[in-house]
């Protein structure tokens, strides 16, 4: 009964996840290292040993680590594995956000309270993931202030440092003029907080030893 079972279990075939995770008897090594459902390990065996114990739970036996000698494979139930594994792919396909570019257009001489105006809209674009391209359009005379049309821009980009890096410097073309930024990955967020955090804490310090300072003198 129990060689029927063996003999059931290594015809049994399923998809793999990739061509370097194989499973059941698409595994030819002839020695695994060999861990249990919950993943203690059982010592290295023969793939035969193997298979049979995998047959003994009614599971499949999934090659984990194919590069590692002897592989490294474990017990479990495969179909079970892939659904979980795909329910997760999906979860996070959901939570993945495609990056959109977002238009802000500015004047030549845009007054800065407008600048500011527009920087807070760029700042939650940003700050959403999304790539913000600063559009000017030059006309007629304007021309002749393009250098005035790039230092609006750059003043606009030094505005919005906390939350996004310049990826592409103003570039004329024809009478249009544009500039594209991109948000703060979180490594660089988290960079600039601890900066922002020790500068605070920096302040602090010079604060409290100005007021000591000053009540030495006063003593």
């Amino acid at each position: 009964m129990r060689s029927l079972c063996v003999r059931f279990f290594i015809f049994r075939r399923y998809k793999t996840i990739s061509k370097e995770s194989l499973i059941n008897e698409e595994i030819r090594a002839k020695e695994v290292r060999l861990l249990d459902v919950d993943g203690q390990q059982l010592g290295i065996v023969s793939i035969q040993d193997a298979l049979a114990k995998a047959a003994e739970h009614n599971l499949d036996l999934v090659n984990i680590s194919p590069n590692a000698v002897p592989p490294v494979c474990r017990i479990m139930d495969y179909g079970k594995f892939r659904y979980e594994q795909q329910k997760k792919e999906k979860e996070a396909k959901k939570k993945q956000k495609t990056m959109e570019v977002k238009e802000i257009r500015l004047g030549i001489f845009t007054e800065f309270h407008d600048l500011e105006t527009k920087a807070t809209t760029a700042a939650k674009f940003l700050q959403n993931g999304d790539k913000v391209k600063i559009n000017m359009r030059l006309r007629g005379r304007e021309m002749g202030y393009v250098d005035k049309g790039k230092e609006s821009m750059l003043k606009f980009g030094e505005m919005l440092s906390e939350y996004g890096n310049v990826e592409k410097n103003p570039i004329l073309e024809g009478r249009n003029m544009s500039m594209t930024i991109t948000p703060k990955s979180e490594k660089e967020k988290e960079k600039a907080a601890k900066a922002a955090r020790l500068a605070a804490k920096a302040a602090e310090e010079a604060a409290k030893a100005a007021e000591s300072e000053s009540t030495q003198t006063q003593e």
